[in-house]
């Protein structure tokens, strides 16, 4: 069995082989140059310095046939990506081309490599922490701009950083507190206040907590725009949420017609608004359906309601509010539910708007009328829902996956309940303990604690090749 803790040589798919100029196979591990010469035309490889590129065909090991016209990027230990001897082979584009360079890899002695193999080595070598582990497939699975930027930060060590810094003010207290447990209290002076159980450094814990709590907070922000958000589009029949739902595309994806249920089911695509992931659902118009089709198609429709995290609810405005209007508006009237009212440069909302309390948003969703302001509201109903909303400017690192979170509030509780016992002027032996439990979670976040089973879960998750 393949196993993580090796370094035994590896070879996987660094892209997914099929119609493109290039497919590039990524190898590494011990000897793994001096395996792969065995199935290379060029006898440089084996002298080649890192950072050189080779030029040469794979050939089928025994039989000398030649099996694809190649460019081997070398890179030598300890500068490479995994810390080990290590190399890139460019392959024709292609399925054929690159499954059968694999081929030739297998048969000469290399191994498949595990899901985050790659990566894992990087650690084990020192090459990268864990925050910018993660931050790899961040990157790779970024929807967003504003998403790859932020995973970008993580991967040039903010989060490394911030977090060391943390620990180092933890480290610091609780070498003051470890410092009276290491004497008597007759070898200090009676009248010293940590002798009370005060603890040392206080306004460096203090200060401690305060960064993990702020940490914390980022992590909502950051779901937002890793995970995006769904946005579904609801109205009565023909009250133009399928112009919407295709102005917000700018594509004709969803039927548009002037006959009242022409979408009877419903119909999603991605998109991005203000560099926030949305899944953007356009469903079928309520109303007392008079077809079974179209009932299912309403039915779904309401559950979609439910389930979404903004509702963009359209009226026409051609007809006004009618009493289907009126009875979602009562029954949706939350945070979360945006009237939006349609064909508003033909005919503009009424004033004062029939729904107290409800200040619509006018549009036009034929020709993308007001959607400066909807764009602001989306964005604001979004960032409502994630309490401790941090920007950009309030701070430079975040925190990039829910296992960070969870051990910065793990730290963030241990060191809380220290300072309440100091305020409870308890014994020193009682705090230092949470102190280092505090900054093993810390320890925890950039690998510098760690577990092997740990590890295994986390870069299983990765993709192979990376």
């Amino acid at each position: 069995m393949a196993d993580y803790g090796d370094d035994s040589p590896i070879a996987a798919f660094a892209t997914t082989p099929g119609s493109s100029a290039l497919t590039l196979i990524r190898c590494s591990g011990k000897n793994s140059i001096k395996l792969f010469s065995a199935v290379f035309s060029s006898a440089k490889i084996n002298e080649a310095g890192g950072n050189t590129v080779i030029h040469g065909w794979i050939i089928q090991q025994g039989t000398e046939s030649k099996i694809d016209e190649v460019l081997v990027s070398v890179f030598r230990e300890p500068k490479s990506y995994t810390g080990e001897d290590s190399f890139d082979i460019s392959c024709h584009g292609g399925y054929s081309a690159g499954k059968a360079v694999m081929a030739v890899l297998i048969d000469a002695g290399f191994r498949g490599a595990l899901p985050g193999e790659f990566t894992f080595r990087a650690f084990m070598n020192g090459k990268i922490d864990l925050t910018r582990s993660e931050s790899v497939m961040e990157l790779v699975s970024a929807k967003t701009e504003t998403s790859r930027r932020h995973a970008v930060s993580r991967l040039s060590g903010s989060l490394e950083k911030e977090i060391g810094k943390i620990k180092t003010q933890l480290v610091q207290v609780l070498a003051g507190a470890e410092i009276f447990l290491d004497y008597s209290e007759d070898e200090i002076s009676a009248d010293s206040d940590e002798i009370a159980g005060k603890l040392p450094n206080k306004e460096s814990a203090l200060d401690a907590l305060n960064c993990l709590k702020k940490l914390s907070a980022s992590w909502q922000f950051e779901r937002i725009y890793q995970e995006g958000v769904t946005i579904v589009i609801a109205g009565c029949p023909n009250a133009g949420k399928s112009s919407l739902f295709n102005s917000f595309l700018k594509e004709d994806r969803s039927i548009v017609t002037e006959i009242p249920g022409t979408t009877r089911d419903w119909i999603e695509a991605f998109v991005s608004i203000e560099g926030i992931p949305i899944r953007l659902i356009d469903t079928a118009g309520l109303r007392e359906a008079p077809g079974e089709v179209e009932k299912i198609g309403i039915e779904r429709s309401r559950k979609l309601l439910q389930e979404a995290d903004i509702v963009l609810y359209l009226i026409d405005g051609e007809q006004g509010f009618t009493g289907e209007d009126f009875k979602e508006c009562g029954i949706n009237n939350k945070n979360n539910f945006l009237i939006l009212w349609n064909k508003s440069d033909i005919a503009p909302a009424p004033q004062p708007f029939p729904v107290e309390n409800i200040k619509p948003i006018c549009v036009s969703a034929k020709n993308s009328g007001g959607f400066t302001e909807l764009y602001a509201a989306i964005t604001s109903a979004v960032f409502k829902q994630a309490e401790g909303f941090l920007s950009d400017e309030q701070s430079s690192a975040s925190l990039g996956t829910i296992r960070q979170k969870n051990l910065v509030d793990a730290a963030s509780s241990l060191l809380e309940e220290a300072l309440a016992l100091t305020e409870n002027d308890e014994p020193l032996d009682l705090i230092a303990p949470l102190l280092r439990e505090a900054v093993n979670s810390l320890g925890e976040i950039t690998g510098e604690v760690s577990t092997a089973d740990i590890l295994e879960e986390m870069f299983s998750k990765f993709c192979v090749g990376k």
